[in-house]
């Protein structure tokens, strides 16, 4: 039982709405689809839309604090570069006027000027205290080539009283320290052995 199909061609366009597996309308007539699907891509393009907005809205201000937040750090350096001084200044004022009160003094004696001497010392040594600036008076301590120099070597059988090998035998100058960076390094002796 040989039966010829008809030609007809593979794909084949359904002949109504229910066969396209389109739902009926209640009153029994075929749903029209088309414009509702448009409008649900008009209301997703026009949120798409809104949203672009919303963050190309939020980026510039991002930016524009970004600016605002630079510019504010450039303008503190430039305060720190130009004021950044002024404290250790006032502290160096009084020194400054023990100087002058030692030299207008009326009759200057070698005890009163020792004494204003010494004053005026102290109030440097407040200053420095004040502003983080400390002294490095290694006598007696191991050689740091952080923070001495050596200027020269002194053999150990020299010393007297002994000193111990590659330590600190006479500190020429005192070193200087602002904070925990050398400023400048102690100039110093150094024992060999």
């Amino acid at each position: 039982m040989n039966r010829e199909a008809p030609d007809r061609p593979e794909a084949e366009l359904p002949a109504t709405a229910n066969d396209a597996g389109v739902a009926p309308a209640p009153d029994g007539t075929a749903a029209d689809t088309a414009p509702q699907a448009g409008s649900d891509a008009a209301q997703r393009a026009a949120a798409a839309e809104a949203q672009v907005a919303e963050l190309r809205d939020q980026y510039l201000r991002a930016v524009a604090e970004l600016e605002n937040v630079r510019r504010r750090a450039q303008e503190d350096v430039a305060r720190a570069h130009k004021y950044g001084i002024e404290g250790f200044a006032e502290s160096l004022l009084p020194v400054k006027d023990s100087l002058e009160m030692a030299l207008n003094a009326d009759t200057p004696t070698v005890e009163n000027l020792k004494e204003g001497v010494e004053a005026t010392l102290r109030l440097l040594a407040s200053a420095f205290e004040k502003n983080r600036l400390f002294e490095i008076d290694p006598r007696g301590q191991k050689f740091d080539p952080n923070r001495h120099q050596a200027i020269s070597t002194v053999p150990a059988a020299a010393m007297q009283p002994p000193v111990a090998e590659n330590h600190v035998a006479h500190v020429l100058q005192k070193g200087y320290l602002i904070g925990d960076r050398v400023l400048r390094p102690a100039l110093v002796t150094v024992v060999q052995g």
